[in-house]
């Protein structure tokens, strides 16, 4: 959030930009890209799986049992506003919900909206506001 120039290269190149940082996105047993998209005040974005359950372990830690679920799974891709609810999320109408579907070869992470006292916060204190449940997109 506080550094313009990695953001760029976060969107532009998920993989490289982690490096940069000592983290690895790619699955350990097959190369995998991550696309990470940011959430704005007119864009929320929600990361799923249709297929089985893939997921960015490597920098997420292990999937919930709800992502892996066959319900959430195919429920988010047709009913997203419903699902965010769920999880207590509610979307302004005004700003329109993309579903991310992840492939064996293609993983997503939501870069989430900054907080709006992000002038007066530590680093500390903003790393404590950003959850894995804000990464995949259904909180906010």
């Amino acid at each position: 959030w506080r550094d313009p120039a990695f953001k760029h290269r976060l969107v532009e190149d998920a993989n490289s930009a982690l490096r940069e940082l000592g983290l690895e996105a790619s699955n350990p047993h097959a190369a995998t890209k991550l696309v990470a998209v940011c959430n704005t005040n007119e864009v929320h974005n929600i990361v799923c799986c249709t297929l089985c359950s893939c997921y960015p372990t490597g920098l997420l830690g292990p999937s919930p049992s709800w992502y892996k679920s066959r319900s959430y799974r195919s429920r988010v891709v047709r009913e997203p506003r419903a699902v965010l609810k769920e999880f207590g999320t509610e979307i302004p109408q005004g700003c329109s919900v993309q579903v991310y579907d992840s492939t064996a070869d293609c993983r997503y992470m939501v870069i989430p909206t900054p907080p709006e006292n992000i002038s007066d916060a530590t680093d500390e204190e903003l790393l404590q506001t950003i959850t894995r449940d804000m990464l995949i997109g259904v909180k906010r």
